[in-house]
């Protein structure tokens, strides 16, 4: 006999994860499928570091608050460690120091501040370079080691939420209440696709709309430098004008103009600077962007170099020895930072389209789950 659930959600990254937790901590039903045998993709090949600071201002800012906030409550309760918390961003010029301050204007400042050189250097066991002017430091982030902990959500879903977790599944057709399955027929009431970046396999006419692309990611992990012990994650400047809701602002343009005349290649590379630090010290160092419909495999090593050098110069110091290397590709657009679309009246298709189903999935997910399901949760905005 056919088993029937309140909601399927069909992908078992993240952003289905976060589907998945929702719809069940409200005491729905839930199914999730997976066509691998273990989310593999961009959920587990990133820095695990949950952004709240620097998202783009308005329902992004807000979706990232609420994300953080389910993160804290959940990582304990699925023996998820957070390996550290909060955010120094490094600045190195006038220009950016202009940025940090007129963004600490702004709402999305709450709780963080300037530090000067010196009280950087004292956080961070000596680090920053020679020309550092001082650090934005917000509290509010939190990050976890990504390949552990999405494995992990999983088994709680399964384990503790009574979550049936069908993977190594390829879901073919959907018409509610039937989902036509590489296993069979799954029977749900409601339907939530959440496919990343496969563009092809479920509803390719609804996604071809939307304009979409993929960005291709380089990052590493680099030995631990000693005995340095990081206060939390660390940014450099190159991020004031990646992250919208710094690069949005008009004191920005002249910290851009700034860096692309100093450091041109770079900007080539899309490489911009995070530092996020493990329980056994080895380092998370990225990353790099390159955009493409169907990214090349093939990393240039121009783009390692440019990462170990910000790091070098943003930082200070040797660069640890790097033994371990890894590239993801992720939806991008360049409207909107994620996409909500309804193919059928119980069924609705989500994508993160900015590379940040970490730090906003779980806000997202009670977005959608409040318009399909009728939840009373979360930012509804």
């Amino acid at each position: 006999m056919t088993q029937t659930y309140d909601l399927a959600v069909v992908g078992g990254g993240i952003l289905g994860l976060a589907h998945a937790y929702v719809a069940a901590r409200e005491g729905l039903k839930v199914v999730l499928i997976e066509r691998d045998g273990a989310a593999s993709g961009a959920s587990i090949r990133n820095f695990g570091f949950i952004t709240v600071t620097g998202q783009e201002r308005g329902t992004s800012w807000q979706l990232a608050r609420r994300t953080r906030d389910i993160w804290a409550d959940l990582a304990p309760r699925a023996a998820i460690p957070v390996e550290h918390e909060g955010l120094y961003l490094t600045a190195r010029s006038p220009e950016a120091i202009a940025v940090i301050e007129a963004f600490l204007k702004t709402e999305m400042g709450e709780g963080c501040s300037l530090m000067d050189a010196a009280a950087f250097r004292a956080a961070s066991g000596g680090m920053g370079g020679t020309d550092l002017l001082g650090a934005l430091h917000s509290p509010h982030e939190i990050r976890v080691e990504s390949r552990f902990a999405i494995p992990r959500i999983t088994a709680f879903l399964a384990e503790q939420m009574g979550v049936t977790v069908m993977t190594k599944t390829a879901v073919h057709e959907i018409a509610p209440p039937r989902l036509a399955t590489s296993r069979g027929v799954v029977e749900a009431g409601q339907v939530v696709v959440c496919p990343g970046d496969d563009f092809s396999t479920l509803y390719p006419e609804r996604i071809a709309a939307y304009g979409l692309t993929r960005c291709r990611l380089s990052m590493l992990r680099l030995a631990a430098p000693g005995r340095v012990r990081l206060p939390g994650a660390i940014m450099s400047d190159l991020g004031l004008v990646r992250y919208r809701g710094y690069g949005a602002l008009p004191e920005a343009r002249a910290l851009e103009a700034r860096l692309r005349a100093e450091v041109p290649r770079l900007f080539d590379n899309g490489v911009h600077l995070i530092v996020a630090q493990g329980t056994d010290g080895s380092l998370i160092v990225g990353d790099s962007h390159h955009y493409a419909d169907v990214p090349p495999p093939f990393a240039p090593a121009s783009a390692e170099e440019d990462i170990l050098q910000e790091y070098a110069t943003a930082l200070g110091g040797p660069v640890p020895p790097v033994i371990e290397r890894w590239t993801g590709t992720y939806a991008v657009a360049a409207d909107r930072t994620f996409l909500i679309d309804t193919p059928a009246e119980n069924v609705r298709l989500v994508i993160v389209t900015s590379g940040t189903g970490a730090s906003t999935g779980f806000g997202i997910a009670e977005k959608v789950l409040a318009d399909l399901a009728g939840l009373h949760v979360g930012v509804t905005a």
